[in-house]
């Protein structure tokens, strides 16, 4: 699925995306919205329409895998998820567990390194084996990180990394005056993965929606009208060239 690496070049619009390989976002993450109304306008049960964004899924990591991006983070299931639909709910735990089922074998032989944000104490236990399993499987490997937000909210990081500090403190492994920002990102979900250089969200909205927020800090973000299913290699590369074309200067001038 993903052993085929090769400069990638798109034409949209009659014009032909080029891309400099130089200044490729080192860590993407994506918020996979709209699948709900693309299963709407279609007139299909909404999971249905997380099913179909299942396959771009499969599109957007071996695009990133040619593209040469080393960590891909995508929004999966957030802790405000839980209010939808018990229907939906169990959909998107079958889904997880679908995809990783089929999946894990290809993506460990092409090295991909899985890993998960968020609290996976509260899925099903069969969701939880097969989370563990794919860490386990994966996490020697060498390629692309392909980081899953699942049950993850930025708020709930954050407090959950303020109590793991507390506890260091009252434990005396840590003095409240040693704590500067790379010691508490230590206590986030996403230890050892760089923030994100470029947020990607589909399906026209243009919020956050709770989504790494101690992380977006510096993150430079991308929308799109186009809607989850529909996302296309030509999308990722159009929302790479125009992050390209910004000048990052992190406050300064």
């Amino acid at each position: 699925m993903l052993d085929v690496f090769k400069t990638s070049k798109k034409k949209k619009e009659n014009k032909e995306i080029v891309l400099d390989q130089n200044n490729i976002p080192k860590h993407i993450a994506i918020i996979m919205d709209g699948n709900g109304r693309w299963a709407k306008k279609r007139k299909l049960p909404r999971t249905m329409g997380h099913k179909a964004g299942v396959e771009t899924i499969r599109r957007v990591i071996k695009e990133s895998h040619i593209l040469g991006i080393k960590y891909l983070t995508l929004y999966a299931f957030s802790t405000e998820n839980w209010k939808r639909p018990d229907e939906e709910v169990s959909a998107l735990m079958k889904l997880l567990v679908e995809y990783l089922r089929s999946e894990l074998a290809e993506l460990n032989k092409n090295g991909v390194v899985i890993k998960i944000s968020g609290d996976i104490t509260k899925l099903p236990k069969e969701a939880q084996s097969e989370v563990l399993e794919a860490i386990e499987v994966t996490k020697n490997n060498t390629g692309i990180v392909l980081n899953i937000a699942f049950n993850y909210g930025g708020r709930d990081e954050i407090i959950r990394a303020v109590k793991l500090l507390c506890e260091e403190v009252k434990s005396d492994n840590i003095k409240i005056e040693n704590i500067d920002e790379k010691v508490f990102e230590n206590y986030l979900y996403t230890k050892n993965i760089p923030d994100p250089d470029l947020i990607i969200r589909p399906s026209g909205e243009q919020r956050i929606s709770n989504f790494l927020l101690w992380q977006c800090a510096y993150s430079e973000f991308w929308y799109s009208n186009v809607c989850w299913p529909d996302f296309k290699e030509e999308h990722l590369q159009k929302a790479i060239y125009d992050y390209q074309h910004r000048d990052r200067r992190y406050g300064g001038v």
